[in-house]
């Protein structure tokens, strides 16, 4: 459930579908990271890397609309393999008034440099998975042959 807070401090549930402007919503630290299946552990180390800032209410950290959109494209860009280095340069180049075309074409560039080591790495995988088949066929076919009964001459 997102979660606003009033002036006073108080947690007030809010319709994720409200109108955006009016009242910003806040997501804490442990709905989010259900949210997104990740570790607190993980959030913090993002905001410590600069990729999240969210909000703090003392102790508390209040993640914006803004924090949830930025969470979803980190864990895109490692789930392809970006490193947080790229994901961070890629974020950082968004402009929410420009047309971002710089920001596009480092996206596009970094993800053609990644889908070719991707493609690279599952010709290796295959390879591997080839050579590990034919290896447990050969070990299979020796086991057989040394756990079935010798033939009794005739």
């Amino acid at each position: 459930m997102t979660m606003t807070f009033n002036q006073a401090g108080d947690a007030v549930p809010v319709n994720d579908d409200a109108v955006p402007g009016i009242q910003e919503d806040y997501t804490r630290i442990g709905e989010m990271a259900k949210m997104f299946s990740v570790t607190l552990r993980t959030l913090r180390f993002y905001e410590d890397k600069g990729l999240l800032s969210p909000k703090r209410d003392g102790s508390t950290r209040l993640y914006t609309r803004r924090d949830r959109a930025r969470l979803k494209l980190i864990l895109l860009g490692r789930k392809v393999g970006f490193s947080l280095r790229d994901v961070k340069q890629i974020m950082d180049l968004y402009d929410p008034k420009g047309a971002n075309t710089k920001q596009l074409r480092l996206t596009l560039d970094k993800s053609d440099k990644q889908l070719g080591r991707l493609k690279k790495q599952r010709l290796a995988l295959d390879e591997a998975i080839t050579e590990l088949s034919d290896l447990m066929a050969i070990v299979r076919n020796m086991l057989d042959d040394r756990t079935q009964p010798a033939a009794v001459a005739s």
